[in-house]
This record gives C-alpha cells, sequence and structure tokens, in this order.
C-alpha cells in the first residue's frame, strides 16, 4: 500500500478533525471580524436596490442565472413530474448526522442520484446514490416510475453539463442580469408596514440560554467539509416530524400531484430590500474588493445593539474553509476560466435532491448577519467537491391552491420568492447579495465563486425541491475503489486447496499496517455507514444490496486475517523483535476498531435513532454471528486487545 493510500483512510477515519490550532486561529479571525463590524447590520443587495447590478458583476461574476423560460420546455415537465414522483413515493428521507459529537437530524428531507456506485459522505455521514437511468444503463433494481424518473433527472445533468462551462452563453446569462434588475425597477415598491414587521421578525429571540447549545448547527456544519446542510438542533421536535410534513404535503399538494402541468413563469420580483430592511444601508458606497474601510451613514433605530449582535454571530461561523492557502483570491470570483475552471468539460456525476416545507417546520433561523431573512440552509460552501468544479442547481417551487395563476408579477407573491443569498468568505465590507428564484429557475456557482465565497438559502412561502448537480470528489467514495482495496488486503491471504488452511503471505509490519486500515475502512466506510442510513433505500432501490453483501464477505475474511496475525504475534518460535513490531500494530489497529466499534453502537441506539420509524431506522448489525461455523473467531474485542497488551508487557 501507498503511504498516501494510508494518509486519506487516516483522515477519513479521522472524521477530518481540525487540530486546535486552527480552531483557535478562526476563533481569533472571527473576533477581530466581530470588534471590525461593531454594532452594524452588515449591508446587502436585492435586485430593487441602485448597484445590484454593477456588485453582481463585480464581486459575484461567478454566479450565473438561468431563468425559467430558457429551460426546455419539455425537459421542465420531465423534471417536475420525476421529483413528485420521488416526494410521493416516500423517497425523500432526513438524514441523521454527527455534529459537535451528537446526532442530530437534517431540517432538509434529501435523496440523492447519481452514477451508479457513487457516494458523497458529509458530517460522518456517507449517501449511497440511486443511479440514474440512462439509455445505456438500463437496469431492474427500480420500478418503470422511479426508472423514468431517475433518468429525467439524468437528462437535467445531461443539460447542464453542456451549458455551465459554455462561455458562449455569456450573453444570455448577463441579459438574465439585465431583465431581472430591469422587472423590478420597473415596478413600484412596496411601503408601508412590511419594514417595520420584518425588521421585529428578523431578530433572533433570546432566550437566555447558552448560544453554543441552542444555535443552529450551520456553524458546525460549515466547519465539517459539508456543502449546503443545514441542521435542526431542537432535537425534541424531531419525533413525528416526518408524519407532520407528510399531512401537510397531501393537504396542500394533492392536487398538483395528481394533474401536473408545466407552466413556465418570468422570473419576478424577490423579496426585496424593503423587506429584510436591516441589512440595508442606504449610505454604502460600493468598493472595490479588499478594500478596509466601510463607509455607512448613522444607523437607523432598527439597528441591534452590538451585544445582541454579538450572541447572535457567536453561533455562527463566517468561513469553514479547512485549507487557508484558499483564502487568495477574495472579493470576487475569478474572471479567467482558463485558470480557474477544471479542465476539460463539466461532468457532473451526483446530484443531491432536497425538499423542504417551510409550512410544516416549527422554526427556521433568522440570517444573523445582514438580516436577509428566514434560513432554510445557513451559509456554507459546498464541499467534498473537484476543486474549482462548478455547482448547478434547479430549483422548483411548489404552488398553493390559493395563489393559482397569480402572477409573479403581481406584487404580494413576490413576496413568498425562495432566494439565494451569498457573500464573501472572511469579508465584512463587500456587501451580501440576494437573488430570487421563480419555480424553474436554475442558477449555476462557476470558477471559483465556491471556494470564495459562501452562500445560504432563504425560505420563501411555499415548498421547493432542489436538485444540487455536483462533480463530487468520490476517489476512495466509489464502490470500484472499495472493491479494488478489498482485493488488495486479500491478497495477502492464502488458503490450501488440499486442507483449507489458510495462512498470511506476509507478516512485515508496514504491510500488516497497510491491511489492518483497509479492514477498518470496510467496516466504519461502507459497512456500518450502509446499515447505519443507506440501507433505507432499498425499499426504493434494490442496486447496492448484492455489492455490499460481497462487502460483507470480504470483511469476514479480513477478520480472519486478523486471528491470524494474533495467532502469530501470540507464536513462541516466531522472533522477539518480529512479535514485538507486529503486536504493536495489531494493537493500533484493534484500538482503533473498538473507539470505532463503540461510537457506531452509541449512534444506532441514541434517543433521535429510536424515533424512526422500523424501514428508517438504523441497524447495528455486527457482521458475525456467534451461531456461524465458518467464524471461529473471538468477539470479545476487548479481551483481544488485553491479551495484546499483555504480551506486549512480558517482552
Amino acid at each position: 500500500m501507498h503511504c498516501s493510500e494510508r494518509g486519506c483512510v487516516n483522515t477519513t477515519l479521522g472524521n477530518m478533525k481540525r487540530s486546535g490550532g486552527s480552531e483557535s486561529e478562526k476563533r481569533r479571525k472571527r473576533r477581530r471580524l466581530l470588534q471590525e463590524l461593531g454594532d452594524q447590520r452588515i449591508p446587502y443587495l436585492g435586485p430593487s436596490d441602485h448597484g445590484f447590478q454593477q456588485l453582481w458583476e463585480t464581486s459575484y461574476s461567478g454566479l450565473a442565472l438561468r431563468r425559467s423560460c430558457s429551460l426546455p420546455e419539455e425537459l421542465h415537465g420531465r423534471v417536475e413530474a420525476a421529483l413528485f414522483t420521488l416526494r410521493r413515493r416516500g423517497c425523500f428521507l432526513r438524514d441523521l448526522v454527527k455534529v459537535r459529537d451528537r446526532d442530530v437530524f437534517t431540517a432538509v428531507s434529501r435523496v440523492l442520484l447519481g452514477q451508479p456506485g457513487t457516494t458523497y459522505r458529509y458530517l460522518d455521514t456517507r449517501l449511497f446514490t440511486i443511479p440514474w437511468h440512462t439509455d445505456e444503463q438500463r437496469g431492474t433494481c427500480c420500478d418503470p416510475d422511479l426508472s423514468a424518473a431517475c433518468k429525467a433527472l439524468w437528462e437535467l445533468n445531461c443539460f447542464f453539463c453542456s451549458d455551465v462551462g459554455d462561455r458562449k452563453e455569456g450573453d444570455v446569462f448577463k441579459q438574465c442580469r439585465k431583465e431581472l434588475v430591469g422587472a423590478i425597477e420597473s415596478k413600484p415598491s412596496v411601503e408601508g408596514d412590511t419594514e417595520s414587521k420584518d425588521s421585529e421578525e428578523s431578530k433572533p429571540s433570546d432566550d437566555g440560554g447558552d448560544s453554543e447549545s441552542k444555535q443552529s448547527e450551520e456553524g458546525e456544519t460549515e466547519s465539517k467539509h459539508s456543502d449546503d446542510w443545514d441542521i435542526e438542533s431542537k432535537h425534541s421536535e424531531d419525533e413525528g416530524s416526518s408524519s407532520k410534513q407528510d399531512a401537510a404535503w397531501e393537504s396542500r399538494h394533492g392536487d398538483e400531484m395528481g394533474d401536473m402541468k408545466t407552466k413556465q413563469t418570468e422570473l419576478g420580483s424577490p423579496t426585496a430590500s424593503k423587506q429584510h430592511s436591516e441589512g440595508k444601508h442606504t449610505g454604502w458606497k460600493h468598493r472595490p474588493a479588499g478594500s478596509t474601510e466601510t463607509e455607512t451613514t448613522d444607523l437607523g433605530p432598527q439597528e441591534k445593539p452590538v451585544a445582541e449582535l454579538k450572541h447572535s454571530l457567536s453561533g455562527y461561523h463566517i468561513e469553514d474553509e479547512e485549507d487557508e492557502d484558499q483564502q487568495s483570491g477574495q472579493g470576487c470570483s475569478n474572471l479567467n476560466p482558463a485558470k480557474t475552471s477544471c479542465p476539460g468539460p463539466t461532468q457532473f456525476n451526483v446530484t443531491l435532491l432536497n425538499y423542504m416545507d417551510p409550512a410544516a417546520m416549527s422554526q427556521l433561523k433568522e440570517e444573523p448577519y445582514y438580516g436577509m431573512g428566514k434560513m432554510a440552509v445557513g451559509w456554507h460552501h459546498d464541499e467534498n467537491l473537484v476543486s474549482l468544479s462548478p455547482v448547478a442547481v434547479y430549483s422548483y417551487s411548489c404552488h398553493d391552491d390559493d395563489k393559482a395563476g397569480v402572477s409573479s408579477e403581481e406584487g404580494p407573491a413576490e413576496k413568498g420568492c425562495w432566494r439565494i443569498g451569498l457573500k464573501v468568505a472572511w469579508d465584512i465590507h463587500t456587501p451580501g447579495l440576494t437573488l430570487p428564484l421563480q419555480s424553474g429557475d436554475s442558477y449555476y456557482l462557476r470558477d471559483d465563486l465556491n471556494r470564495t465565497h459562501q452562500h445560504c438559502v432563504l425560505a420563501g412561502d411555499s415548498a421547493r425541491f432542489s436538485s444540487t448537480h455536483r462533480v463530487a470528489e468520490c476517489s476512495t467514495g466509489t464502490l470500484d475503489y472499495i472493491q479494488s482495496r478489498c482485493r488488495e488486503a486479500l491478497s495477502n491471504l492464502s488458503t490450501d486447496p488440499e486442507t483449507g488452511t489458510h495462512s498470511l503471505l506476509s507478516l512485515l509490519p508496514a504491510t500488516l499496517q497497510g491491511y489492518e486500515e483497509i479492514h477498518n475502512e470496510v467496516e466504519f466506510e461502507w459497512l456500518r455507514q450502509y446499515w447505519f442510513q443507506g440501507q433505507r433505500y432499498t425499499r426504493f432501490c434494490s442496486w447496492w444490496a448484492r455489492p455490499m453483501e460481497q462487502l460483507e464477505n470480504d470483511w469476514r475474511e479480513m477478520e480472519l486475517m486478523t486471528q491470524l496475525l494474533l495467532a502469530a504475534v501470540e507464536e513462541e518460535g516466531q522472533p522477539e523483535e518480529g512479535r514485538r513490531e507486529m503486536a504493536e500494530t495489531l494493537l493500533t489497529a484493534l484500538t482503533d476498531r473498538q473507539q470505532h466499534r463503540q461510537t457506531w453502537r452509541d449512534r444506532c441506539h441514541s434517543s433521535l435513532a429510536q424515533t424512526l420509524p422500523p424501514e428508517e431506522a438504523p441497524v447495528d448489525r455486527p457482521f458475525w454471528a456467534d451461531d456461524d461455523p465458518s467464524m471461529p473467531l473471538p468477539f470479545d474485542l476487548a479481551d483481544i486487545i488485553n491479551r495484546v497488551e499483555s504480551l506486549l508487557w512480558r517482552m
């Protein structure tokens, strides 16, 4: 095994924990920015604000909008029908993820589609793809309805792959910006009580509790290499939430599911600056990125006092980059695609589908820095992606019956728009940006925008689907990869064809260490991940059933190899120095294995896990059985560790 491979495995099994020095540095930077921010809200601009287009072009140029009407109508119809099919079949599920050493449910329900055998990992949770069905990949793992839905999402993926990198389309995207601003500026502003009301609503409640324990989990999410995960932190609200959302869905959208129609609408007004005006400082003057001075007029009476603002900010990370070297180029996304785009045509290999109904959520967190409004997904970078690869997002908003036929140009309906918010990472001087999304709109994060900026999703009034297409970095996250690792480890196991006796071909400590690391990787990064949550999708798609069965068989043979290594360590005829090295290698692997197994036992039996229905509950599958005659292994790992420790003490 190469050292680089072992390093990769160790990083994965260590859950990408950052050093205390890195955390201290982030806290120092956050304190400095909070001191500089003082008692102000950071300004942000929406389409109705003067300077919006200039800000977009100079500081957010990597953001591209493709309006609903510019996508093929037939594609809209197939994609929307696919989303409703997946929802109706129950494929959208909330994930049980790990944040700050405790399990929490995601606020958003999701399902992963993509290339067969691909996975996507975030917050100690591995998602296993339901394969999208291409013309060449027609399998029997899903029923015809789901197969058609998966194929429709694949067609959307193909469109994005060909469109996102086409620089000839630049004029189209620029025209979208101009049309958006023109549509907003041509409409009268909505005055009245909206400003004061929303200003009050955007102030987070101060319940006197510990801000670290009661905060929304976006902050920790951002610090754990995740992409757009907003975690709901109030565990008491999780029980029964699934049935609550289902009931809300049936009552609000039953007619739409039964009579799907493709409806193309022009992109209307956003929930404009008048609606969330706390962050709108009329005295702000546009500055080039990197400037260290902020020009504002006197703050209005609606601005928060510094103590309240800092209490709100204390629970949120302003930036989540793991690699400080990535901070170059802040302030604007790079305009030179030759230097920043991933080479070759874009090939999105997964799409993460999300569903959220704000009406079914008892609490949505307020955006803390700008006063943009309620967040469905908190500030983040999309992580675990190929460096500098783009992201494409298709947005579909469900329509209530009482809003049927109400155009986005009619005023009141615009306030219910879903929006995306963007900000420059580690920057409190460059204003934020909000972009309204009408049903069927798509947007791209291109060039280095995802690296230098963060984005959030601001909730609208209606339920919403999104299909987020990514180039996932899955060099260690595909079935082909882990199968090759199994073959590598099992190459050290020899079986006598006549007697069936097993033996190890090599007892070199470095070789043994590598194979024991593969053993741990198979168990904790694949088998236990699958039985924790991945197996939930077998009722929809059987694609992973047989490969995981084979992985489990390979794992059993690796358990046998560990037993053979233990026998070699305890054999008196071995040279003492060689036995010591083997014993130390074995002890390290077994101690790590024991700790991980206990962690997974705790997760499977946590109070939150127990609230899930049987078909979604994690399975604490041991992968072996005491009554299995083919596995004559000692199952008490603590006993084995004690034996090895005693042996080392005697040497």
